[in-house]
């Protein structure tokens, strides 16, 4: 069958503004949402003049697949004469492989845009939703419902983005645990650049946020153009090029075999796809950081001060040592503490008692109600680990029910960490787990859930049918976290997986922070952090301080260093303080002070990050909204070849307003050979200086020299405020 194109008018095109982006998108011809122009907003545009930008955007139709033009959709399609990756991966019986969709509805309100399309000899439908957020976000799905008499299969529903021909450089993100979101770039050539994830999970080596900019773009500078995934199970991220002038920046769920099949009448719908476009990684970030803070959900309070026990006692459970923790928890000002692993069953290492939710009458005989009205005494939130999705073998659940272990070809998976997955997809297991939280949140004053996942999905199929079943899997979970947070208003989650295994925005529209990494050695962290910072937020990152020698690299730090790094996050604590010493705990509530002091301006404002020349310094900050406030840290991770660093530059301040810009106690230099030597920073004093922000974007500042693995910070206010306050003041007296 085939359609005679009807002729473009006006009215076949959509332009979208929000934030300085502009979408335009070519509904002409019956067939599905083309983009024209994804970028840096064009101003407003009359219907005559959007028709204009389409026809001069039109390529001469030579050396195609097909005689004349070849439109790449949002959902690419083969019956366009587009020979590259489809969008629609799918068949019924072998046959309706290829689909040519035409649209039946185009409903436009405000930046939101709705499409229903028909393909009667597939016998499929396909709604598609395109809008563009307040912040500038492009976001998409589609949703393909079986229209006929006999089962559809799909195989991938991926939908794409294109970007210029100038966009010749790719950013994507690689890692493994302790070394999360480790950046990488490749030049964007022809052909096709694919990142599968296939873990079950969000995962270590995970695009997490695909980027395409001009050369050598950078955190200020270049034009960006990113997309991101927002789904916890397995997902394709992809970049693709050819020599038809066409680049794409595409993702979806990556579906096993067989994982969706489509009953007549039934559907389904790919996970939300973003994308943010700015000039420099700092306004793309900032993008997604405004969307996710607008959300109604999004954590309003002050983020609490946490101390986990992990680090500090591990599977040592015991009355006594937890409260000695809890207090000297409550004299550096913690506001949370955090049970984890090893209260419940026979969970007395880590290769036995998953799934058996209940307290251990071994280690709690008298249940947690003494720790918890201890900690909560003290004026502590109290929290709990759990790892509701897997199971020990050694389990009275998996002795009881065997079946729910997910498994394929009637063997079980391989072991790892002697853990394999329940299957939260058979309705008796995920009633069973369902039950178990919700009477422990129901006995105890539990508030707050760090909810780990410690193991990536091997065969991970269902016993009853033998399918497989990643993507049933991360449906339950989904479930399962909002099923417990609606009987239990308030509830907080952390979502953490085998630390930072498991970071995506569809996770985050269920959980309140996520576990950066379990490595808290802090120049590790002070990498991982950035790069985590991305995507999301800094009231959304979990980041502690750990011991003076890192648990998991052996490497030692000064406290400054390890507390100046986890400010710049939800801060938090991991670490024995029953065994510091009266000096560090008096630092410690120094910095939890500040922590708490900053907190408003950390969670709220936007976070900058300075082009520096200099591979051993860094400078990062966070500037509020409104230009009034901000914070910055200088880092030494190395020795640097300039001797001494010379200048850095504080980027985001307003231009034309003057700022006081001094150094931050309770860090200094000291810890640097020259202020060893006797050799001062002449500006860095008490008083500081002031200079205008444009003085200090361009020009910036001179830097301390340090020694390596080291951080100071500088704060920044308007001059003009701080005097306008204090005349408030001496008016008031």
């Amino acid at each position: 069958m085939s359609y005679a194109p009807l002729p473009p008018t006006p009215h076949d095109l959509v332009h979208l503004r929000a934030d300085g982006v502009g979408l335009v998108l070519d509904l002409s011809g019956g067939t599905l949402p083309r983009v024209v122009h994804w970028g840096a907003d064009l101003g407003a545009l009359g219907p005559e003049e959007l028709a204009a930008l389409r026809l001069v955007q039109r390529p001469q139709p030579i050396g195609f697949s097909v005689d004349g033009p070849v439109d790449v959709a949002v959902l690419p399609e083969q019956s366009a004469g587009w020979l590259g990756t489809p969008g629609l991966v799918g068949n019924r019986g072998g046959a309706d492989f290829s689909t040519a969709f035409r649209v039946e509805s185009a409903d436009r309100d405000g930046t939101r845009l709705r499409v229903t399309a028909q393909d009667p000899t597939a016998a499929l439908g396909l709604d598609l939703a395109i809008e563009l957020t307040p912040a500038g976000l492009v976001r998409q799905r589609a949703a393909v419902t079986n229209r006929g008499a006999t089962p559809f299969t799909v195989d991938a529903l991926q939908l794409a983005l294109p970007v210029p021909p100038d966009a010749t450089e790719l950013l994507d993100f690689t890692g493994h645990h302790l070394r999360e979101r480790a950046p990488q770039r490749t030049a964007f050539t022809q052909g096709l650049r694919v990142r599968e994830n296939r873990t079950g999970r969000t995962g270590y080596d995970t695009a997490y946020l695909l980027a395409a900019g001009t050369e050598g773009f950078g955190n200020r500078s270049g034009r960006v153009w990113a997309v991101h995934t927002a789904w916890s199970g397995n997902h394709r991220t992809f970049a693709e090029r050819t020599y038809h002038s066409v680049s794409l920046l595409g993702s979806g769920e990556l579906l096993l075999s067989g994982e969706v099949v489509l009953d007549p009448g039934a559907s389904y719908t790919s996970p939300w796809q973003y994308g943010a476009w700015g000039t420099g990684l700092d306004e793309v970030s900032a993008r997604f950081h405004r969307h996710l803070r607008a959300r109604p959900h999004h954590p309003a309070r002050p983020r609490p001060v946490v101390v986990n026990t992990w680090e500090a006692v591990y599977f040592d459970h015991d009355l006594a040592r937890l409260t000695r923790l809890a207090d000297a928890a409550a004299a550096v000002g913690a506001e949370r503490f955090v049970l984890d692993d090893g209260w419940f069953g026979s969970r007395r290492d880590d290769r036995r008692g998953l799934g058996d939710w209940y307290v251990s009458d071994e280690v709690w005989p008298d249940g947690l109600g003494p720790l918890t009205d201890h900690v909560t005494g003290l004026g502590l939130e109290f929290g709990l680990w759990v790892e509701p999705e897997m199971i020990n073998e050694d389990s009275d659940l998996a002795r009881a029910h065997p079946e729910w272990i997910m498994a394929a070809g009637g063997r079980l998976p391989g072991a790892a960490r002697a853990q394999q997955v329940l299957d939260l997809a058979a309705p008796g297991a995920f009633d069973h787990i369902l039950a178990r939280l919700d009477e422990l949140l129901a006995t105890y004053p539990v508030s707050y859930l760090k909810w780990d996942h410690n193991r990536d999905l091997v065969e991970a199929g269902h016993q009853a049918g033998g399918g497989a079943g990643v993507h049933d899997q991360t449906r339950a979970v989904y479930r399962l976290m909002d099923e417990l947070r609606a009987r239990h208003p308030g509830l907080e989650i952390e979502s953490c997986s085998s630390g930072g295994g498991r970071v995506d925005l569809e996770i985050l529209e269920r959980t309140d922070r996520v576990w950066v990494s379990d490595c808290i050695d802090a120049l590790e962290r002070q990498r991982i952090q950035r790069w985590t910072n991305v995507l999301i937020p800094l009231e959304l990152m979990g980041t502690h301080v750990g011991a003076g020698v890192a648990h998991t690299t052996d490497r030692r730090h000064p406290l400054d260093f390890r507390a100046g790094t986890a400010l710049f996050g939800h801060f938090g604590i991991e670490w024995d303080l029953t065994r510091a010493d009266p000096e560090d705990l008096a630092r410690l509530a120094g910095w939890v002070a500040l922590y708490k002091e900053l907190r408003g301006l950390l969670h709220t404002g936007t976070a900058v990050h300075a082009d520096h020349a200099d591979p051993a310094y860094e400078v990062s900050g966070v500037v509020a909204a409104d230009g009034s406030d901000a914070v910055f840290a200088v880092v030494a991770h190395a020795t640097s070849a300039l001797y001494p660093p010379g200048p850095v530059r504080l980027p985001g301040l307003l231009p034309d307003a003057l700022y006081h810009v001094r150094p931050l106690p309770p860090g200094d230099v000291t810890d640097g050979n020259a202020f060893r030597w006797g050799v001062e920073l002449p500006w860095w004093r008490p008083e500081g200086v002031r200079l205008p922000g444009r003085a200090l974007a361009e020009a910036g500042l001179q830097a301390p020299v340090l020694f390596p693995e080291r951080l100071v910070l500088v704060r920044v206010t308007r001059a003009d405020e701080e005097a306008a306050g204090r005349d408030g003041e001496r008016a008031g007296g």
